[in-house]
């Protein structure tokens, strides 16, 4: 069932959002300091062009650098692919094959407000290690 989403998904928004994420990704990779904060959005990138099987999980081990580092994320790129998020979930939301999708877009919201510090596991495994 999760193959089958996933690729409905992809088709109906997965790849845009991708692509959101990796033009983020490229922008904020320009400077040194930024490198940390485009591979953050490659890695959600990837997640939300095949979200269906993984979920997101707290690291233990992030401490106040994350934090401070969130807040810049959500300066730069956060706000901006929230609002993605929140478009294309409103618009899946329309039809009732794309509720799913929908909601799932809308729990992606959390990690592209706030993404470090956080890790992408299969569902399967939803612990960090």
């Amino acid at each position: 069932m999760k193959t089958i989403l996933n690729v409905i998904w992809l088709v109906l928004c997965g790849f845009w959002m991708f692509l959101a994420y990796v033009l983020a990704g490229v922008l904020l990779c320009v400077t040194i300091i930024g490198i940390p904060f485009g591979l953050a959005a490659f890695r959600i990138g990837l997640y939300a062009l095949w979200p269906f099987g993984y979920t997101v999980v707290e690291r233990p081990d992030a401490g106040a650098a994350s934090c401070i580092g969130n807040v810049l994320w959500l300066i730069l790129a956060g706000w901006w692919l929230a609002i993605g998020h929140i478009v294309t979930g409103f618009m899946l939301c329309l039809t009732i094959i794309g509720i799913p999708l929908g909601i799932a877009n809308f729990k992606l919201i959390p990690v592209s407000l706030l993404p470090l510090g956080k890790q992408i596991v299969p569902t399967d495994q939803p612990f960090y290690q």
